[in-house]
C-alpha cells in the first residue's frame, strides 16, 4: 500500500472516561490499529525506523503496558490501598491526562523498564507479525474485561503508580493505557511520514 493509503487506515479515538466506553474503546482501538499494522509491508513493520523502533517493538511495548495494568488490577482492593495510598478524588479527563503525559514527554520522559528488548526475528515475518497482534489483542480483551469488573467508585477511590506521571486513579490509568495505545500508533506513522502533526511528541 501506498503512505497515503496507510494513513488513511490510521485509527481515531474518541475521548472516554466511563467504564463502558473505555471497554469500548480499549477494544474497538485495537482492532482499528491492526488495520494499519496489517496494511504494512512484513520487511517493514519488523524493522527499525532509523534508529528508533520497530513497528513490531511499538506492539510489544503496547502489549506489556496493558499487561501490567491489567494485571495490577487483579491484586486485592485491599492490597492496593495499602500499596498505594490516596484519597479518592475526581479522576482528570481524558485531554487532561493527555496533556500531562505529552508534557512528560518533552521533559525527556522515556519507556524505562517497558522498553521492548531488542528481538531479532527468525523465521516468518507474516506469522510473527499475526502472533504479536493475537497477542495485544488477548490482553486488550482482558483489560477491557477487568475494567467491567469494577464498579464506577472503586476506579476512583484506588490508585495505580505510572512511572512518568505519579499515581493515578485506576480509571486515569486505563484512560491513559487508552490513549497511550492510539499514541504509539501515530508515532510510527509520523516517523514513517504517514502523520505530519507535532502535536504528538515522538517517543520509541
Amino acid at each position: 500500500m501506498t503512505r497515503a493509503s496507510l494513513a488513511s487506515l490510521l485509527p481515531v479515538v474518541v475521548p472516554a472516561y466511563h467504564r463502558k466506553e473505555l471497554a469500548f474503546g480499549l477494544r474497538r482501538l485495537c482492532a482499528d490499529s491492526e488495520l494499519y499494522w496489517n496494511a504494512m509491508p512484513d520487511e517493514e513493520f519488523v524493522a527499525p525506523i532509523g534508529n528508533s523502533w520497530s513497528p513490531a517493538d511499538h506492539v510489544r511495548h503496547l502489549t506489556t503496558s496493558v499487561r501490567a495494568v491489567s494485571r495490577a488490577m487483579r491484586f486485592p482492593r485491599l492490597l492496593l490501598r495499602l500499596l498505594f495510598p490516596g484519597r479518592a478524588r475526581v479522576s482528570r479527563r481524558y485531554e487532561v491526562l493527555v496533556q500531562v503525559y505529552h508534557r512528560a514527554l518533552r521533559e525527556g520522559g522515556q519507556a524505562g523498564r517497558f522498553a521492548p528488548r531488542p528481538k531479532p526475528v527468525t523465521g516468518d515475518p507474516v506469522a510473527y507479525r499475526q502472533e504479536l497482534l493475537a497477542r495485544q489483542r488477548e490482553e486488550v480483551d482482558i483489560l477491557a474485561d477487568r475494567v467491567m469488573s469494577w464498579s464506577r467508585h472503586q476506579v476512583d477511590d484506588l490508585f495505580l503508580p505510572h512511572p512518568l506521571l505519579g499515581k493515578l486513579t485506576v480509571r486515569e490509568m486505563v484512560m491513559f493505557t487508552l490513549y497511550h495505545n492510539h499514541h504509539h500508533v501515530l508515532v510510527v506513522a509520523r516517523r514513517r511520514g504517514e502523520y505530519f502533526s507535532d502535536a504528538t511528541p515522538l517517543s520509541g
